[in-house]
């Protein structure tokens, strides 16, 4: 992220694929493990040579493959295409819809500590890279808005794709790893209707959604990581992450199933904590810019989506805890389980 030349960028990008591989392989003596690993480096690559098909048509009509040479390009030759190229190629990595198929195989075959640093951190790269390219289009109204009816749909089908399939899994780390592609959906939601607005003038819709957005950029990285490090717990002891197996387990790893808990209610984006502070700083964005009459149909679909979006992710983490912590042990293995050392509890804690 603190590169400003692309080839730089691209290489360091590489660098972070090879790394995060070698990271999945961790039990690379199971079989789904290694099919998980495979696929998340071949979509990888896929996105990768986007990439480079973008800023070597950068390069070519601009002599400069920068990111400050995008806002050039952008005035001399046709924006959409290389728009639509980095966006792909950086969308790959944050999991849009419909590229995000690598990410609820390798996030549940990673280690769950590996799971956290990928979802909460390393898919927001791919983020980051679609925001400087929108940066570069201050200038042209009709490509903002352009850009950001993309941005806002492709957040709307990502977000509730993302949730449905995440309500109906039978796996805790798929479950949190489909959670993630609806939390890239929340932030694309943002990120959009940001960027609507800006194509209208309304500096104060702007204003919201892309502080909403970029608060559930960082609080996404911080209930996620809680909830990969709770199924870890429970992983550790239990060596199982299919929710049939448990149950009743609050009342043998008690200090984890209160973590746990607070996570749960955070991704639900219930107040007082992190998660709802970002999602109700969208939702101001849009009521803001139907009550303006700037963008009404846009911001109206926005907000029912958020909506569903919101109610369903409440049901999923409700059968996703109540399932796992409360109730009765359904195996031998829950009665067997005790709490989780003090240093892993500590971190959870922080």
């Amino acid at each position: 992220v603190m590169s400003s030349v692309g080839f730089s960028l691209l290489f360091s990008w590489e660098l972070m694929t090879i790394a995060s591989f070698i990271l999945i392989l961790f039990e690379a003596d199971r079989l789904v493990v290694r099919r998980a690993a495979l696929n998340y480096l071949v979509m990888m690559h896929i996105g990768f040579m986007f990439l480079v098909v973008g800023f070597v048509l950068l390069y070519n009509v601009t002599g400069s493959a920068n990111f400050s040479a995008v806002e050039q390009y952008f005035k001399v030759a046709t924006p959409l295409p290389l728009f639509v190229i980095l966006f792909i190629g950086f969308g790959m990595k944050a999991g849009l819809f419909p590229m995000h198929i690598w990410l609820p195989e390798a996030h549940p075959a990673a280690p769950s500590h590996v799971s956290a640093i990928m979802s909460g951190v390393m898919i927001k790269t791919g983020v980051y890279g679609i925001m400087r390219l929108m940066q570069a289009v201050d200038h042209n109204t009709e490509l903002l808005y352009d850009i950001g009816l993309i941005v806002l749909l492709s957040g709307i089908v990502t977000g509730l794709w993302g949730v449905i399939l995440a309500a109906v899994q039978n796996d805790v780390k798929r479950l949190l790893a489909y959670s993630s592609i609806e939390n890239i959906g929340v932030i694309f939601i943002g990120l959009g209707i940001a960027t609507l607005a800006q194509a209208a003038g309304n500096s104060v819709v702007m204003t919201l959604a892309m502080c909403g957005a970029l608060m559930h950029i960082i609080n996404h990285s911080l209930f996620k990581s809680l909830l990969f490090f709770g199924a870890g717990n429970i992983y550790s002891q239990m060596h199982t992450t299919h929710l049939d197996r448990f149950g009743g387990v609050a009342k043998y790893m008690p200090v984890t199933a209160i973590l746990f808990l607070v996570a749960t209610i955070a991704i639900c984006a219930l107040p007082p904590l992190n998660g709802f502070v970002g999602e109700f700083m969208i939702y101001l964005g849009m009521l803001n810019s139907v009550r303006d009459g700037v963008n009404t149909l846009a911001a109206a679909g926005g907000i029912i989506a958020l909506a569903l979006i919101g109610g369903i992710v409440v049901f999923a983490f409700t059968k996703l805890y109540s399932t796992v912590f409360l109730g009765s042990p359904r195996d031998h293995h829950v009665a067997e389980a005790e709490e989780v050392d003090n240093m892993r509890l500590s971190a959870m804690s922080i």
